[in-house]
């Protein structure tokens, strides 16, 4: 997977108590298991739930193409709520 990302917002996320990461660790999520949806239709975006380190995390992300394929442009990342971390034990 190719990952693409905008490297200022990623340092705010990093410096955010409530994001903790930024979207250089986020990437980890993709090495395990995660769960998956879509996020929304306008822009087409997703959603995909994981681990990183010991926490799970919520990434949304979008699907672009280049000349070499796909791409996933990282959007924005937080600390997944409860819901989130119930809905990734019910479907991974």
């Amino acid at each position: 997977m190719r990952f693409d990302f905008d490297p200022r917002k990623s340092q705010l996320l990093r410096e955010n108590p409530r994001r903790g990461i930024g979207f250089e660790e986020a990437r980890e999520i993709f090495n395990r298991p995660y769960y998956f949806d879509r996020r929304s239709d306008v822009p087409e975006q997703y959603r995909a739930i994981g681990w990183v380190g010991q926490r799970l995390y919520s990434l949304v992300f979008e699907i672009r193409e280049d000349k070499e394929g796909e791409i996933y442009h990282l959007v924005t990342l937080w600390k997944s709520t409860r819901e989130e971390e119930e809905l990734y034990a019910e479907n991974t």
